[in-house]
């Protein structure tokens, strides 16, 4: 910037301007026809009409200051404008006309004359001045902006003036300003170039500030981009004098809404808040410090903000009493004497929440299992009033869903009546969310003895119907995926999985490197195998690997991990994928690693730099204070695939080496609780025991080495004869619990008679196979393959096959387990 006077100079005048056009209601007639002049009558008029070259404009406005009308000064900013756009970018001399002396007195001019501009002058004339100045052009925007201006037509004009200079912006200050202020006018295509162009000027000395408004850009047009996010990161942690209380929260809520995280911003925010609690009891600035802390806290310092909160929950406002019961369902906290306190707040503020915060509020009431039913009488009374009047259909799903929620709730003719009138209207996910209403109206309907209406069943069938119809006519997967990211529940499993996959095989030539992420996370969501889309993901994968983000590549390689499937060319596709993830390491979160090493081994793989990496010393102390910062689900999580890569490294790669370190936590986890023996058990034992001659040559319930619990585990000797255990617990016929024995890996396994075989019989449920076939997914496959290490001969037995017509009786059930029994390995 050559001359920063220059530009604040012309942004007085930008501001002028706008506030003339926010006064375009009044006295219209007489501003238009205010020194009224025809351009046949006017020389001077003329004379600058005629201009060849921006020197001729500024000697004739030089020599006519006084003489200069509004009229004047447009034509001449836009006689200026238009000679630059007439010669190639590379001979114009933009940066010549905005330094010179009389642009400055054509910009004073308009500021003062423009009072007698209408509308249409006063838009001619910014877009003038703005074309010929960015950095004016950003600050006019963010002037639009902080007035609310978003849907202005001027916004119109500026993002059309950015999307033609856009590859001649080199300051990353100017771009991001412009880019918060048109997010609301821009199409997806102009979304992605500014992305890309912001990724291009983004290094890491850049400012706070420019790092923060690039998030927020991404967060208001939901754009998920995690180079783009992981650059912004870095300098957010490079800037700690920044992060105070109020812009750590704001970029906890920004990475929230963008579904990003990152356990070194957390572990920062941590300790940074952790010292702030003692001195906090403003209401405000505790919301926020409950917002970020909250989900992250330790049980002392969880103590120490559900207390504070109970202590001034008085002073609490709609809004913040909102957030701290969002919190609180994040945190799981059923903190009872809080939760008395957050109601006493509510009835005093219920009438100033508008729709969607009156279905969050009332969603998170039910699930902190809050009992005040005035409340929910209050809430159901308010949430009628809204499905009224109630025009937009997500809000009047939103708002059926909700009032299903609710104790001892019913369906009405209201809410029949008003998911008709809406229903053609609806995308999927709004389908979704009445469908499951209804399906839990329904339930509990005949859970008392009510007969379900016919209109209930009709707008039921219409539901689906329409569903379906909308996914028959699905001609983009793009907005097909969209839509489907917020479908969820029963209505996606039971009703429209396999015409949703047939709408993706109907749309596979648009599968992409773009969308190949959203592909793969609803297929897993779906449990459903489909080779097709699957061979065309690996295919797309594989051809644009360095395309693809590596925290993208993980849910990738988890679609196929998940469900057992090998691509046509899975060793290429593997390889690729892990020479991909290992070159980008420093890319993953602990947790995040050990999450992708358990993923990848239960595909088979075990890549030395990942497993070297995860078994380190110093890298499982990281990952001990990095699980302090996480949720106790993802906690949970992490800690159980951690155990299970632990474990398949000691089975199938002993030549790294690692020890088995897991029987202080297995001990913790089988100390919480007793495996209880279902009537299926106790059923297929008794059979067993008729099958091998009594119930001591069959265990039920095993812990083997290592940990896995076998549902039935026999001893056959070479000729197929069974072999008695003479230390058995003998089931009784009455349903009892059983501990596991926990010291199992330790105890001394009595050597086989030469030829004898220990079996494992497995029975497995719905859960062990993709939906659509009888595919065995990729867990049980890892646990046939451990126990087949550990010596055993493993039968699995699918439910659909127990469960089959064909074994509908006792005999024949029992002559299927003794073909399995017997039968040659």
């Amino acid at each position: 910037v050559k001359n920063e006077k220059i530009f604040l100079d012309t942004l007085n005048v930008v501001d002028g301007l706008r506030k003339m056009l926010c006064l375009r209601q009044v006295c219209l007639f007489a501003l238009r026809h205010y020194q009224a002049r025809t351009l046949s009558s006017d020389v001077l008029l003329s004379q600058i009409n005629n201009c060849t070259h921006e020197d001729e404009v500024f000697s004739l406005v030089g020599r006519n200051k006084a003489r200069l009308s509004e009229k004047h000064v447009g034509i001449a900013l836009n006689v200026l404008w238009q000679l630059q756009k007439k010669k190639p970018l590379l001979l114009r001399t933009s940066d010549y006309i905005r330094n010179h002396s009389q642009f400055l007195t054509l910009c004073f001019l308009a500021e003062n004359k423009v009072e007698h501009m209408d509308n249409e002058a006063i838009v001619d004339t910014l877009y003038s001045i703005l074309s010929l100045s960015l950095p004016a052009l950003s600050k006019f925007a963010l002037c639009l902006h902080k007035q609310r201006g978003h849907f202005s037509p001027l916004i119109g004009k500026i993002a059309h003036l950015v999307d033609l200079k856009l590859d001649s912006i080199q300051d990353i200050r100017i771009l991001s300003v412009l880019m918060i202020c048109i997010s609301d006018v821009i199409s997806r295509s102009f979304q992605g170039r500014l992305v890309q162009k912001v990724d291009q000027l983004l290094g890491e000395e850049v400012h706070f500030n420019y790092a923060k408004r690039i998030v927020q850009f991404l967060q208001l047009n939901k754009l998920t981009h995690p180079p783009l996010l992981e650059k912004c990161n870095k300098i957010f942690l490079k800037s700690t004098a920044h992060l105070d209380l109020d812009n750590i929260t704001l970029i906890f809520g920004l990475y929230d809404q963008l579904g990003f995280d990152n356990a070194e911003f957390r572990l920062f925010a941590k300790q940074l808040l952790s010292e702030s609690i003692e001195n906090c009891h403003d209401p405000e600035a505790f919301t926020k410090l409950f917002f970020v802390l909250g989900p992250m806290a330790g049980s002392e310092i969880r103590e120490r903000l559900l207390a504070t909160a109970a202590l001034i929950a008085e002073g609490f406002n709609s809004h913040q009493a909102l957030v701290i019961l969002k919190t609180m369902q994040k945190m799981k906290c059923r903190h009872s004497h809080l939760l008395e306190k957050m109601v006493s707040v509510l009835h005093r503020h219920l009438d100033s929440y508008h729709v969607l915060q009156l279905v969050k509020l009332t969603q998170c009431l039910v699930l902190l299992h809050c009992h005040d039913q005035e409340l929910f009488g209050k809430l159901k009374m308010l949430l009628f009033g809204f499905l009224k009047s109630s025009v937009i259909p997500a809000d009047t799903a939103a708002i059926i869903r909700t009032l299903a929620m609710l104790p001892s709730s019913q369906v009405e003719e209201i809410i029949i009546n008003k998911a008709t009138a809406v229903l053609p209207q609806c995308r999927l996910q709004d389908i979704s969310c009445i469908a499951t209403a209804l399906v839990k109206w329904n339930h509990y309907d005949t859970m008392h003895w009510q007969n379900t209406s016919e209109l209930h069943v009709k707008l039921l069938q219409k539901l689906n119907d329409w569903g379906f119809q909308r996914l028959q006519e699905a001609r983009n997967l793009n907005l097909l995926l969209e839509e489907l990211t917020h479908v969820n529940g029963g209505w996606l499993q039971e009703v429209i999985s396999e015409e949703t996959v047939a709408a993706c095989q109907r749309l596979i030539d648009q599968v992409t490197w773009e969308n190949v992420l959203q592909l793969s996370v609803f297929l897993i969501k779906t449990n459903y195998c489909c080779p097709s889309l699957l061979d065309r993901i690996a295919s797309v994968t594989v051809q644009n690997i360095n395309k693809i983000h590596p925290l993208e590549m993980y849910f990738i390689v988890y679609l196929f991990s998940v469900l057992n499937y090998d691509p046509p060319a899975n060793e290429e596709f593997f390889q690729s994928c892990i020479q991909h993830l290992t070159s980008n390491l420093s890319c993953f979160d602990t947790h995040h690693l050990v999450l992708l090493g358990h993923v990848l081994a239960v595909a088979g793989y075990f890549p030395p730099a990942i497993i070297k990496t995860v078994f380190d010393v110093s890298f499982l102390s990281r990952l001990n204070t990095e699980l302090e910062v996480l949720s106790d689900t993802l906690k949970q999580r992490v800690r159980s695939q951690l155990m299970k890569l632990n474990r398949a490294v000691c089975l199938e790669c002993p030549e790294f080496h690692i020890p088995w370190f897991h029987e202080r936590y297995f001990k913790h986890v089988l100390c919480k609780g007793i495996s209880r023996i279902n009537p299926l058990r106790q059923h297929v034992h008794r059979m067993l025991a008729e099958i091998l001659g009594g119930s001591h040559y069959a265990r039920v319930s095993v812990l083997t080495p290592y940990y896995y619990e076998i549902d039935f585990e026999c001893i056959l000797d070479k000729n197929k004869k069974p072999l008695s255990y003479m230390a058995q617990n003998i089931l009784t016929d009455d349903l009892r619990e059983i501990q596991l024995r926990h010291d199992i890996k330790n105890e001394q396994r009595e050597a086989l008679p030469q030829g004898a075989q220990r079996i494992a019989l497995e029975f497995l449920d719905s859960k062990a196979f993709s939906k659509d076939s009888n595919r065995l997914k990729g867990e049980p496959a890892v646990k046939k393959r451990h126990l087949e290490i550990l010596g055993y001969r493993v039968i699995q037995i699918p439910h659909f096959e127990w469960n089959s017509m064909v074994l509908s009786t006792k005999p024949e059930q029992m002559e299927y387990l003794r073909k399995r029994l017997y039968e040659t390995q």
